[in-house]
């Protein structure tokens, strides 16, 4: 039986950010790999990379060199639009800060990427209501952000990334701007993601949010240092560039 490609897999990743005569390496030939369904956290000290590694995942940003493919698709070289199209079809972003639209209700926040996808006209308003059903906020829809807390407008953020039915989740410190039980609700919410077959990567400075991943990967000075299994599937660190398939 053929081995299942992996869902994430980089090889090599190099990024410099250049101004005038200053070169910045900030990726330095950074390899890994996600499984399909997994939760990897990637943790690191600030400046270690951690945010231009997950833009180039999201096809938000271009590496300087190496190899990425994403669902057995070789984004290396792709144009813009294969990138946008992907961007639409398989990934879904959620961020520290909520950036919901501080006039549009949480129903109508969670439509905003049907926008840019190509979906059946009029079924917008139900795909945001089942959305937001998915993550416990059914009854505040019609909310404005400023009568929702913290771990609310989170959940919309959420609902919000999950409205193309992506495959694959992207969270940059998501639980940051949290209190600790907010917090805890937002990553009982993406296991139970995980748990239905979704695969996310999550970035974090956070150790317990690691401890509630598959897997964690340390980044240090733009090279993935090592890798420790967590979670319900033990621990165990080792160092080494690949993960398991």
């Amino acid at each position: 039986m053929a081995a299942v490609a992996p869902m994430i897999d980089v090889d090599g990743l190099i990024r410099v950010y250049r101004k005038g005569p200053v070169d910045t390496p900030v990726l330095n030939g950074v390899s890994f790999r996600v499984r399909r369904g997994e939760f990897v956290v990637i943790m690191g000290r600030s400046g270690s990379g951690k945010s231009t590694l997950l833009n180039i995942l999201g096809l938000l940003d271009r590496a300087d060199g190496g190899r990425y493919l994403l669902d057995g698709a070789d984004f290396s070289q792709a144009d813009d639009d294969a990138r946008s199209a992907a961007r639409n079809e398989k990934l879904g972003f959620v961020f520290q800060q909520f950036h919901l639209l501080e006039r549009a209700s949480a129903l109508r926040n969670v439509t905003l990427p049907l926008l840019y996808a190509e979906h059946d006209a009029g079924d917008e308003t139900a795909r945001a209501e089942r959305a937001l059903e998915s993550v416990g906020l059914a009854r505040r829809a019609r909310h404005l952000p400023s009568e929702l807390s913290g771990g609310e407008q989170q959940r919309v953020a959420i609902a919000r990334a999950l409205i193309n039915d992506p495959a694959v989740i992207l969270a940059d410190e998501p639980t940051g701007n949290l209190d600790e039980r907010s917090g805890g609700e937002i990553l009982e919410i993406f296991r139970s993601l995980v748990d239905a077959g979704r695969t996310l990567v999550l970035v974090t400075h956070d150790r317990a949010i690691a401890d509630r991943a598959d897997r964690l990967l340390v980044l240090e000075e733009g090279r993935i240092a090592g890798e420790e299994t967590v979670g319900s599937r033990g621990p165990g660190l080792r160092t080494g560039a690949k993960g398991p398939m």
